[in-house]
């Protein structure tokens, strides 16, 4: 399955999420990250039923502030 993920730098750490289910987890590298967010992903799908992911847009919006 494919699903949609950002990956965000906080601090030391670099944090994966994934949209479709809320999954997160954290590495010291982007690398590490997505390895263990797809661990994380894989561990979750062994007790949760698969469902096709939602079909999610990601886009930017400017804001005056």
């Amino acid at each position: 399955m494919k699903f949609t993920v950002i990956v965000q730098k906080e601090e030391d750490w670099y944090v994966s999420k994934c949209l479709d289910n809320s999954v997160t987890s954290q590495g010291k590298t982007i690398e590490e990250s997505l390895k263990n967010l797809q661990e994380a992903l894989e561990l979750f799908y062994e007790t949760e039923e698969p469902e096709q992911p939602k079909q999610i847009l990601v886009t930017t919006l400017e804001v005056a502030i």
